[in-house]
């Protein structure tokens, strides 16, 4: 296999766990205990209506299958599949953003907000997959 293309696929398994421990963080240290009080602060003072508040048992669940989906398309990516590079960079740019907003959060309001201990590990992932699918779509020719 080209170094490039394993490289790629290497990425996409990293990031992937980082997002399980990511999960795992923000379960351990109830994400929902500020997410959801968040979330109803803006629906009240912005009128932001269509952002969801959870229960844990379906928000857990939900992550736990998107973690796993991501994780069974990795193998997509060990063989190498050209198309899992375009996938790539949405997958990296969201993980990025997520890692930031913890971190932003957690500066803005002074305190560490679940998820931020986590979130440099995520941060580094998703750069590390962004840059790897970028080089791998210049050696595929896209």
């Amino acid at each position: 296999m080209n170094p490039v293309v394993r490289r790629h696929a290497w990425a996409w398994v990293g990031l992937t766990a980082a997002l399980a421990l990511h999960v795992a963080d923000e379960a351990a240290h109830d994400f929902l205990g500020f997410y959801n009080p968040f979330v109803m602060m803006l629906r009240d003072d912005l009128l932001i209506q269509w952002l969801p508040t959870f229960k844990f048992g379906e928000w857990l669940g939900g992550l736990i299958a998107a973690v796993m989906l991501l994780a069974a398309a990795s193998v997509f990516a060990l063989r190498g599949a050209r198309w899992m590079a375009w996938i790539s960079l949405p997958y990296g740019l969201l993980m990025l953003l997520n890692g930031l907003g913890h971190i932003g959060g957690s500066m803005w309001t002074r305190r560490m907000l679940p998820g931020v201990l986590s979130a440099p590990l995520l941060l580094g992932c998703s750069l590390w997959l962004l840059v790897a699918a970028v080089r791998r779509l210049r050696v595929s020719g896209g």
